[in-house]
């Protein structure tokens, strides 16, 4: 089976677990997604399962996408993504639904983060700035930036103002406190990149086994 599928980010809610304590929840609305092509070693070098997410009405892809679709025989979607794994079962058209998750098992989530625009070194950066008394006149702003004699440039990587947010994020290591297949939510612990309705892939950890669950208590 494949480690991976996509989803969209819902938002963040509580539950209890079943200790009784309230956890922050983020709720990812993942798959059905469909398998539209298997790769293997012997043909592009490694072993993959495309899958698509997201189906969409024929005018809204390109030609040439549409006809990637046509000879998998899927209705074409709005999401293609790879997945590694196991794919010893897996065929072109097979759905995979939130069932290959588990509650206490591990994922990795990856999305894209929140854009901020165009920001200073003190959000950017976390820099501390300048004092904020005597007229000293540089309250948020960087400071030196480098030397004049040497190197008579700015040293690449320096911190500077800039368009912060809006990357790539992967958070790694995150509980599995639901799994519910017959809605497509995965309720996973804390917080994850992006925004509202934002895409994001979901792995199975590489790290990290399952949770053991505590067993309800024996009445006396």
């Amino acid at each position: 089976m494949v480690n991976g599928l996509i989803g969209y980010k819902l938002g963040m809610t509580q539950v209890y677990s079943d200790e009784g304590k309230l956890v922050p929840v983020t709720v990812i609305e993942v798959g059905p997604c469909k398998v539209v092509q298997i790769k293997t070693v012997e043909r592009e070098g490694y072993p993959s399962a495309q899958l698509s997410f997201d189906e969409v009405k024929e005018h809204r892809v390109t030609q040439p996408v549409r006809g990637h679709f046509k000879r998998a025989n899927v209705a074409p979607a709005r999401v293609l993504r790879e997945f590694k794994g196991d794919l010893n079962g897996i065929s072109v058209g097979q759905v995979i639904t939130a069932e290959i998750f588990q509650k206490g098992e591990f994922v990795t989530v990856t999305g894209t983060s929140k854009g901020k625009g165009f920001q200073g070194v003190m959000k950017r950066h976390h820099y501390r700035g300048g004092p904020a008394t005597h007229g000293s006149m540089f309250h948020r702003r960087p400071g030196s930036i480098g030397a004049s004699s040497f190197p008579s440039r700015v040293w690449k990587n320096k911190g500077m103002p800039g368009h912060m947010g809006s990357e790539r994020v992967t958070a790694e290591g995150l509980e599995v406190v639901d799994v519910r297949p017959e809605e497509n939510l995965v309720f996973v612990k804390g917080s994850v990149p992006g925004s509202e309705k934002g895409l994001v892939l979901i792995h199975k950890a590489k790290r990290g086994k399952v949770k053991k669950q505590a067993e309800p208590a024996k009445k006396k």
